[in-house]
């Protein structure tokens, strides 16, 4: 089988493997890409929490993004952890020299376990510089609400919520409803002209330590192979509520996903 598209990673490494540049390599070989990575911090974590973050000199991190991409040229890019300006202000001078326009940016701000990953200056940095500059950002319902300065209990307020963003310069936004307390789960996207909710069922799990970060990579997998936002958004969702149904039960807290949900072994390797 050979990779459809090439997608780059631009994220923080995850030691325990379920969440940042860990998850996204198996999200995108999952879902039939090639993977490029530009390690933005290394943690060390764990489903039970994060012990320490080591963050990347932003002249490494550009290093990794403009050597990788001036050889292997991406389809799309996912972005994830970006703990400060200066990272920020480096990463948006690489995309400048990246021709995709097919950016996906998942604002990691808070670990599962709570600690937090990105001081004040860089949230605020997001919000008035990178957000203009990608196709898609893809906050859950806390992330949301810190950029947007709101509370959000309902569908209502995550479309509330996300017109806020657009006003402020958005292309497209999509809110994960997983925060939400209800029975089935909302996702909803919005741009100037749509408000799509996507509506699916609701897997009770304590297993979902990077849910985010693979949804955000599935949809810019999908987006590098040509799919619309809709659709990719749409088959994104999918991927992930399947690797939640799995509930894989890995750690003694917060467990990883099964990124292997799509995944078929070739008969002469079973």
């Amino acid at each position: 089988m050979k990779p459809k598209s090439k997608v780059l990673i631009i994220a923080g490494s995850d030691s325990s493997g379920g969440a940042g540049i860990q998850a996204d390599i198996k999200t995108v070989t999952s879902l039939g890409s090639y993977a490029m990575t530009a390690i933005t911090a290394v943690t060390a974590q764990n489903t039970t929490g994060v012990k320490s973050i080591v963050s990347i000199k932003p002249k490494e991190i550009s290093n990794q993004i403009n050597f990788s991409a001036n050889d292997i040229v991406p389809d799309a890019v996912k972005i994830g952890m970006l703990q400060s300006k200066q990272v920020i202000q480096t990463v948006i001078k690489s995309l400048n020299k990246i021709k995709t326009k097919k950016i996906v940016l998942d604002p990691v701000m808070v670990a599962k376990g709570g600690t937090k990953l990105i001081n004040n200056t860089a949230i605020t940095f997001i919000k008035d510089n990178l957000m203009k500059k990608i196709l898609l950002i893809t906050p859950n319902i806390p992330e949301a609400e810190i950029l947007t300065k709101t509370k959000i209990n309902s569908t209502k307020d995550m479309i509330k919520a996300g017109k806020i963003l657009i006003n402020l310069g958005a292309k497209n936004v999509l809110i994960k409803g997983g925060h939400l307390n209800s029975k089935q789960m909302y996702d909803v996207l919005l741009s100037k002209k749509i408000i799509k909710v996507f509506r699916s069922k609701k897997y009770n799990s304590k297993n979902t330590h990077g849910t985010g970060c693979t949804l955000s990579s599935a949809i810019a997998t999908y987006l590098s192979c040509g799919k619309d936002l809709i659709k990719s958004c749409r088959l994104g969702i999918k991927y992930v509520n399947e690797a939640i149904k799995a509930n894989l039960n890995l750690g003694k807290g917060k467990g990883p996903i099964n990124h292997l949900n799509s995944f078929t072994i070739n008969k002469k390797f079973k």
